[in-house]
């Protein structure tokens, strides 16, 4: 994944060069404003704190959530 800040200028083009990538790869490649995207991310803070302090997230325990981490790990 990489990420690049730019500034838009007058011809209201986007340029992407010396990408790591290989030449017939596929890519999607998704452009968000600066604002966008600190709206976005605190949307995302907010629906966490949100869940993180509903009652069945106060009863589990920081083993359990490694134990859960473990289990994905090593089903996949």
């Amino acid at each position: 994944m990489l990420k690049r800040q730019l500034v838009i200028d007058d011809s209201h083009s986007l340029v992407l060069s010396d990408l790591p990538y290989y030449s017939g790869q596929k890519l999607t490649v998704i452009v968000l404003a600066e604002s966008e995207l600190q709206q976005r991310l605190l949307k995302w803070k907010t629906f966490f704190k949100e869940i993180q302090s509903t009652p069945a997230a106060q009863n589990i325990t920081d083993d359990e959530i490694a134990a859960e981490i473990e289990a994905y790990r090593h089903s996949s």
